[in-house]
């Protein structure tokens, strides 16, 4: 009786054990495989090419998941569910985006990609360069939004008290319409977007008056549906391809200017 009672004893420790160790290989997260992104149709940073998702953004992005070993792939949406898609966990991360405290309260940010800048674009006839905000006071100026670059117009339109008017645009390119045609004085935008758009339309009688801003831009991950280890590896990676001068080289090949790490 004694033998059978060992045995019995053995026996459940070994099956409570097996459990155990079941329930804690299950909870451990698991090494990612695959990384998905969002994106928008955002030239020059990202676009699409015969249904591929294509651009500088997208070229650094696969240089590290590569470096990573992990394979990573790409959709391209109307910019709201771009970011609903990783706010859902549907998607892993975004780009490119602004760093502002609201989007740090959900999103993991990379170090910063590039740079780059918001300024104002006027009809070639208009004798202005903008260097400060009373340049485009009494002005009616299209921005695509809601963004970060909205937000920072409606900044500027405060520190005039109210002395602008704001044309919202859901697309960056009707704005730029506009403004060819006459019907608003200026548009605010990414300069580099906006000589994307320029060129993309063949709008040939506006200028670039001036910058507002300088900016970075940075890949987001979800805080809620990323395992933090995995953003740590891709940063990690991110930085060592940086000190050996491969996203540079990417960047400038499209003309872009890239982030400096300090």
């Amino acid at each position: 009786m004694k033998q059978k009672k060992t045995n019995f004893h053995v026996t459940a420790t070994h099956f409570i054990m097996t459990i155990l160790l079941v329930i804690l290989l299950s909870a451990a997260p698991a090494a990612a495989t695959e990384l998905k992104f969002t994106t928008q149709e955002f030239a020059p940073f990202s676009y699409d090419i015969n249904g591929v998702t294509a651009g500088p953004a997208v070229d650094v992005i696969q240089l590290i998941c590569k470096e990573m070993g992990v394979t990573c792939s790409f959709k391209l949406y109307p910019w709201t569910r771009a970011q609903k898609m990783v706010e859902k966990g549907k998607a892993n991360g975004m780009f490119v985006i602004g760093w502002n405290e609201e989007r740090a309260k959900s999103l993991y940010f990379t170090p910063p990609l590039l740079m780059t800048e918001y300024g104002f674009f006027v009809k070639e006839s208009m004798e202005m360069e903008y260097d400060k905000p009373e340049k485009v006071k009494g002005l009616t100026v299209a921005v695509y939004g809601p963004s970060n670059t909205s937000c920072t117009l409606e900044k500027i339109k405060d520190s005039l008290g109210g002395d602008l008017t704001i044309d919202m645009r859901y697309d960056d390119e009707s704005g730029f319409k506009k403004l060819s045609a006459g019907r608003v004085d200026a548009v605010f935008s990414n300069r580099d977007v906006g000589y994307a758009l320029i060129k993309k339309i063949g709008l040939e009688n506006i200028k670039y008056a001036g910058a507002h801003k300088n900016l970075k831009y940075y890949i987001g991950f979800s805080k809620q549906f990323n395992d933090k280890s995995v953003i740590d590896k891709f940063n990690s990676t991110f930085l060592e391809l940086h000190q050996q001068g491969k996203i540079q080289s990417i960047l400038t090949s499209y003309f872009l200017e890239p982030a400096m790490l300090q």
